[in-house]
């Protein structure tokens, strides 16, 4: 019988990025999908959240999968279209910077986390959720802190969201110039600071965050001047060189 709580052997510390996938398969809880979220801290651009399912078998093309922040960007780049190719089904959502205004960063958290796992053309028998208990799913879940390193469906999803929102925000750049955002990728960093000073922040940017609304107080902006845009963009699988272009931002 399938249960709500996996069992103990699972939620001891993993041993490799199939163990936990390994153990809810053999239990009868699979297919297992991983989520992740990357822009979470970032000032600017969306919020991006991934869900991954993987197969138990074909992991040797993904034998250098890991956690997206220990990978270099050439090899993440070269990840991206394997794991979408070997997934059994994945879903990619982006939270524009005014709803995570809007809900706050936590809240767009789990919402972003419910829409990726909503999103996955399968439903999923056990859901691994990186870092947060995420109520509402539609499968049992479980959260796993540092997930992104101990599940290879969480790392999939990991790579999945920080290679869709680095290239959204590299684009952002040409729609946005002289904040940097090819670079910082909407993280504060000193030259980010230094724009947001003296360009005081775009529609992009984050208004909720402490940094964002002294540089719109100084350059005389209002919050509310951000504009809301409440729809949420995501993309299911599809090609390589598929698009989407979420009212202005798009990744490519």
């Amino acid at each position: 019988m399938k249960t709500s709580w996996p069992p103990r052997t699972v939620i001891r510390r993993s041993s490799g990025l199939r163990t936990l996938e390994s153990a809810l398969y053999r239990n009868g809880l699979g297919p297992v999908a991983g989520v992740d979220e990357v822009g979470r801290g970032a000032c600017a651009g969306p919020l991006v959240v991934a869900a991954c399912v993987l197969g138990p078998n074909r992991m040797d093309s993904l034998a250098s999968l890991d956690d997206s922040k220990k990978l270099g960007p050439a090899e993440r780049e070269r990840l991206f279209p394997l794991i979408r190719r070997y997934a059994l089904a994945y879903h990619v959502v982006f939270i524009p910077s005014a709803e995570v205004d809007r809900l706050g960063v936590h809240v767009a958290n789990i919402e972003g986390m419910r829409r990726a796992v909503a999103g996955l053309s399968l439903r999923p028998g056990y859901v691994l959720c990186d870092g947060f208990r995420v109520p509402g799913l539609a499968a049992p879940s479980l959260p796993v802190i540092g997930g992104d390193a101990a599940a290879a469906c969480i790392a999939a999803a990991s790579v999945l969201a920080k290679v869709s929102r680095d290239r959204l925000m590299v684009d952002m750049e040409q729609h946005h110039p002289g904040y940097g955002f090819a670079e910082h990728k909407g993280y504060s960093t000193p030259a980010h600071s230094a724009a947001l000073t003296e360009l005081g922040p775009c529609v992009e940017h984050r208004y909720s965050y402490v940094n964002v609304r002294r540089a719109a107080e100084t350059a005389g902006l209002r919050r509310d001047m951000a504009p809301m845009r409440h729809a949420e963009v995501a993309y299911a699988k599809m090609g390589d060189k598929a698009s989407v272009q979420p009212e202005g931002l798009h990744t490519r």
